[in-house]
């Protein structure tokens, strides 16, 4: 559920992995995409700063008109290179409203249903950040807001100035740094996105061993805990493949057992 409104499976879909330049891995890109919606995925995950906005276009290339269930979330805030700049964080007000505007064109919507801050620019007051997405959201761009790399004190700041309907932190079986954050989620009911939900999660030890007694996949032991360690938790694990995508969507069937269980939360 994002913002206690919105009903998602608990499998969503990550999109930065999908090839946007043109040709045949675009090709293949689009078909995944839709293979996604097909298998019920309900929740796609992108950003201004993959392919800066190259992904964007090509998921509404592939899904455009979008089913009515199924939730693109993106996200704004990082700046593109420019001259001599890199890449950086951008939580400028003028900025992120212009790209919250070139993210409602790209993918042919009048609002974005969660737009998620990408991550918090330090050189910009929170409060003018989360600000600027609150007054888009009064305008009728935007419909819920997220919060994307952010600690506990970041989270409660922001939320004495508007709703937070999800956090995108970093976090799978093996890398557990934003536990207090998921605390902070699941205690307010605020939907956890992880990104990375597998890697590097996978690769031998204790998942691969309950791989081979369930006859899953270390990546689906790896959602399965992620699924069973929280009810907020949603991963979005990304992938170009369509085999890898079937096997991430049919890790909600897979149910450990309590020492499975064990034997993974120990591995923090």
């Amino acid at each position: 559920m994002i913002g206690g409104v919105r009903p998602v499976r608990r499998i969503g879909f990550g999109a930065m992995h999908l090839p946007t330049a043109p040709g045949p891995d675009r090709d293949m890109a689009i078909s995944v995409a839709r293979r996604a919606v097909e298998l019920g995925v309900t929740l796609i995950d992108t950003a201004h700063l993959y392919g800066w906005g190259a992904n964007e276009q090509l998921l509404a290339d592939a899904l455009h008109p979008y089913p009515p269930e199924l939730l693109i979330a993106t996200k704004v805030g990082v700046a593109p290179p420019e001259g001599d700049l890199d890449a950086r964080l951008c939580g400028r007000p003028e900025f992120l409203r212009a790209q919250v505007d070139e993210g409602l064109r790209r993918l042919r919507l009048d609002r974005l249903e969660l737009l998620q801050l990408h991550r918090v620019d330090p050189d910009v007051p929170l409060a003018d950040q989360v600000g600027t997405l609150r007054d888009l959201r009064d305008a009728g761009k935007i419909a819920q807001i997220g919060l994307s790399e952010v600690t506990v004190e970041q989270l409660t700041e922001a939320r004495t100035i508007v709703e937070i309907a999800s956090v995108q932190n970093r976090y799978n079986l093996l890398y557990r740094d934003h536990e207090p954050v998921l605390r902070a989620c699941t205690a307010a009911g605020i939907a956890f996105l992880p990104w990375r939900p597998v890697l590097p999660a996978v690769g031998g030890g204790e998942p691969e061993s309950i791989a081979a007694e369930t006859g899953a996949t270390a990546a689906q032991v790896a959602l399965a805990w992620l699924l069973g360690h929280s009810p907020v938790i949603l991963p979005i694990p990304g992938t170009a493949s369509l085999t890898h995508l079937a096997e991430n969507v049919a890790a909600t069937t897979l149910h450990l057992t309590a020492d499975q269980t064990t034997r993974l939360d120990a591995l923090a």
